[in-house]
């Protein structure tokens, strides 16, 4: 398949974009569910908890292997330095990933109070972490890192828990508190959907404290970050969509309209990771040494028939992904009913 005129490391950074939107806003809601999970008080509320993502929560991971095999596939100088670099917090983050899995599929194999408690907190504190943690790597490469000329850098992990970073990552957790409780309420009726749906305020006002935190930071401490919407003013659009998605959050829920209300808690993550992508556009990462070592995506990627190649694959492949999720969501549409083959 010929692609002339296309520009081909243009089109690899929006497609890795794209599916790390759909992990974002697929895992987000699951890890949302989690981080909520101790909220609630008996046994058939937590296992409505679970059941809720039951069917789905490992087919979202899906997202993040594509994802990560994509930037191995264009970008491999980028893969190699940011996941040397960060090894320690990575091997953190598939640690988490692995505990939170076994502790969903673990917790229902006995009915023992401490058994279930257990992984009850296990798979909460597993899913905070793992939203915190790629918040703060998110944040650290905003920050930019120490790359040398040789395209290598080391950072402890100590050394990633700067107070931005550790910003970006705590509302990281708060918009997927809020994504999560948005989808446990479409999810649910009756008295429980009743005591989630108070939730989702606390939530919302809880994100929108560090959304506002965190954008005020990067403005005045991230200025890069603000330089291509000063150079593209029409790219505004995509903070403003963001901020009416969200205005539009409560108003949906008020009118029971929860469908509506997840669409555009979907659209403000989308709004969200656009303006990441925007803001560190041409660069992938950044160098805190020096501009002239930022890894971009043409000093960084692969060759340009590599590229062509991989695209055809990923327009081969891509739509079965997408089928399969769309799929999935069909089968399993409708509210949580717990049975004897319930989690």
């Amino acid at each position: 398949m010929e692609f002339t005129g296309l520009d081909l490391n243009l089109t690899w950074y929006i497609l890795i974009a794209v599916l790390l939107t759909g992990y974002a806003i697929l895992d987000g809601f699951d890890l949302g569910v989690g981080a909520l999970h101790l909220l609630t008080k008996t046994d058939d509320e937590r296992r409505v908890m679970i059941n809720a993502i039951g069917p789905v929560w490992d087919g979202n991971e899906v997202w993040l292997v594509t994802g990560g095999g994509a930037l191995f596939a264009a970008f491999p100088e980028v893969y190699a330095t940011v996941f040397s670099g960060f090894y320690s917090a990575f091997m953190l983050l598939l640690a988490m990933l692995i505990f939170r899995a076994v502790a969903i599929e673990f917790r229902s194999k006995q009915t023992m109070l401490l058994w279930r408690k257990t992984w009850d907190i296990a798979f909460s504190l597993s899913s905070i972490l793992i939203a915190l943690l790629m918040g703060i790597t998110l944040g650290n490469i905003i920050v930019g890192l120490p790359i040398d000329k040789t395209g290598e850098f080391t950072i402890s992990f100590l050394d990633m828990l700067n107070p931005y970073a550790v910003l970006v990552g705590i509302t990281t957790v708060a918009l997927f508190m809020m994504h999560g409780a948005i989808y446990v309420v479409m999810k649910t009726e009756g008295a429980m959907q009743e005591k989630i749906r108070g939730w989702i305020n606390n939530s919302i006002i809880f994100f929108v404290i560090c959304y506002i935190t965190t954008t005020m930071a990067t403005l005045l401490y991230m200025p890069h970050m603000a330089q291509p919407f000063k150079l593209h003013p029409e790219m505004f659009f995509v903070a403003l969509a963001g901020m009416l998605a969200i205005a539009n959050i409560p108003r949906e829920i008020h009118h029971k309209r929860e469908f509506l209300a997840f669409l555009s808690s979907c659209a403000s993550i989308a709004a969200l990771m656009a303006l990441f992508a925007i803001g560190m556009f041409p660069n992938v990462v950044m160098s805190s040494i020096s501009p002239d070592y930022h890894l971009t995506i043409y000093n960084a990627s692969s060759s340009q028939k590599t590229l062509a190649v991989m695209l055809t694959v990923a327009i081969i492949g891509i739509p079965f992904v997408l089928a399969y999720t769309i799929s999935i969501y069909w089968i399993f549409r409708g509210k949580v009913r717990l049975d004897s083959m319930s989690y």
